[in-house]
């Protein structure tokens, strides 16, 4: 069992804690020490997983723009070393191109040292294998090596630096050349202006990719790492970044703008007019492009995807829709496991950005979602059409709101099970309530035109003591009138902080 002090650091499929001073009341828990044990704990999980020596495995390690990154790097190249491990050093990458070492260079497993879009004081460890990120039950076997002292048999291993992130450009431009197939082949794009946005994290590579293809880069932002992240914080999801990318597009007349997370696992655009694709919209996007050549394919997203979006996948589209659950891996798995049972699934997303697609085996890589956007981009130009015209006729909300309230319980999921419990009895004998029958988290429940014409979604979060409140309705006030109703059954419930 994990104590305390090391249950901390599980953030869901990743590892996460705090690595510098300067944010307060968060103390420095990832020290070279701690980091040391959860690099011997990775080695003798892979071993396991393998069935190799740790002296027999190839590791490669990568690393976000953080500040504390090249410490942690040097922590965990040191003691793979000392374990045997032969040790591919990558220095600045992106997460998706961690992975692609597996695949490129035979690498038995690859780390990424990446807090994603948290603070500049938090970073983290990220493993993937052949098969793509561990799991849950992998990290917590990780962490319980790291908890219990294990140390693998000390051998000679090696430590080599190594440019992987331009053979994974190339792999990239590779990839826009064949889906444009331009007249100028090597330069499919010299007639379009894009500009990027990589909030200081690891994406600034990507506007080197577009220039060598021809793009005009010029406005584009931020693209130097800076573990300080001194603009806006390197998230798609956020609204100052958003607004930032928008700006850009809008001020250098481009045809397009993409901004990516800080280690480039997720992504976002902007369209020639500045406007987000974001969100629902960027999933409807998505799916439009996976559903090219798989007609009737099924769509997995996370649980707070709008009914526009259902219906524009199954009524304009033709697709269907499966609605999961939060958790970029959660989707990702249930996109595997359709495609295991003979159910053609061509993509896996997320509204935070999160997009794998099979054809890239099923990794979540933001470059690889905006290389696919680009590419239409320049495939509709031809025909006289722009991008926004696949998603023509999504219908979005009137009005949206998001609310996180918090649990004052200690055991805050059982406490978070229990309004679930009751808030879902509570709807099935309510009249004007109607719980979604597609539903596979927390409670959904839809209202009429007459009773605020939306929905909400109440729902556990997936690491947090926390429970999120997502509300929409196509109606102005419908959301208020909503959270009316709702409030009704909240203030009888204990555990909650209204």
């Amino acid at each position: 069992m994990l104590n305390d002090f090391y249950k901390g650091f599980k953030s869901g499929t990743d590892i996460r804690g705090v690595a510098l001073e300067g944010v307060k009341g968060q103390e420095i828990n990832l020290t070279d020490e701690v980091v040391t044990a959860m690099a011997n704990g990775f080695v003798l999980w892979l071993s396991g997983k393998t069935g190799k020596k740790p002296s027999e495995l190839k590791v490669s390690i990568g690393r976000d723009s953080r500040i504390s990154g090249p410490g942690i790097v040097k922590a965990v190249s040191e003691a793979m070393k000392e374990a045997g491990v032969e040790v591919l050093d990558c220095s600045l990458a992106s997460t998706p191109s961690m992975f692609m070492t597996t695949v490129d260079l035979g690498c038995d497993g690859a780390v990424q040292i990446t807090a994603s879009h948290h603070p500049f004081n938090r970073n983290g460890l990220k493993f993937f294998t052949r098969q793509g990120g561990l799991e849950g039950s992998d990290i917590e076997a990780i962490l319980q090596h790291a908890q219990d002292g294990d140390i693998p048999d000390k051998a000679d291993g090696s430590i080599t630096q190594i440019d992987y992130m331009s053979r994974y450009q190339e792999h990239l431009k590779d990839i826009i050349k064949k889906g444009v197939n331009a007249e100028d082949y090597d330069h499919p794009l010299k007639s379009f202006r894009i500009v990027v946005d990589a909030g200081n994290g690891a994406g600034g590579f990507y506007a080197k990719v577009l220039e060598d293809l021809g793009a005009d880069t010029r406005g584009s932002r931020y693209l130097d790492p800076d573990g300080m992240f001194p603009n806006h914080v390197p998230n798609p999801e956020n609204k100052e970044a958003m607004a930032s990318i928008s700006e850009a597009v809008r001020e250098s007349g481009a045809d397009m703008g993409v901004i990516f997370d800080t280690d480039v696992d997720r992504g976002g655009a902007v369209d020639k007019s500045g406007n987000e694709i974001n969100r629902n919209r960027l999933v409807a996007l998505a799916a439009a492009i996976a559903l090219e050549g798989n007609d009737g394919g099924t769509i997995v997203t996370d649980s707070i995807t709008s009914r526009g979006l259902k219906e524009f996948i199954e009524k304009d589209l033709g697709g269907k829709h499966y609605r999961y659950r939060r958790g970029y891996k959660n989707v990702i798995d249930k996109g595997l496991e359709l495609n295991e049972q003979g159910i053609n699934c061509p993509l896996a997303i997320e509204t935070s950005g999160h997009a794998a697609m099979r054809e890239n085996y099923f990794l979540d890589d933001g470059a690889y979602l905006c290389t696919k956007i680009i590419i239409k981009m320049a495939q509709l130009s031809r025909e006289g059409k722009s991008i926004e015209s696949l998603t023509a006729s999504l219908k979005e909300p009137v009005e949206e709101t998001e609310i996180r309230f918090e649990i004052t319980e200690s055991d805050f999921r059982a406490c978070g099970e229990r309004i679930i419990s009751d808030l879902t009895a509570y709807a099935e004998k309510t009249e004007g309530w109607i719980l979604a029958d597609d539903n596979r988290e927390g409670v959904r429940v839809s209202f009429g035109e007459n009773d605020g014409n939306g929905w909400f979604l109440l729902r556990l979060s997936v690491h947090d003591p926390i429970m999120p409140l997502n509300i929409e309705s196509d109606s102005e006030g419908g959301v208020e009138i909503i959270k009316e109703k709702l409030y009704k059954f909240l203030r009888t419930t204990q555990g909650l902080k209204l």
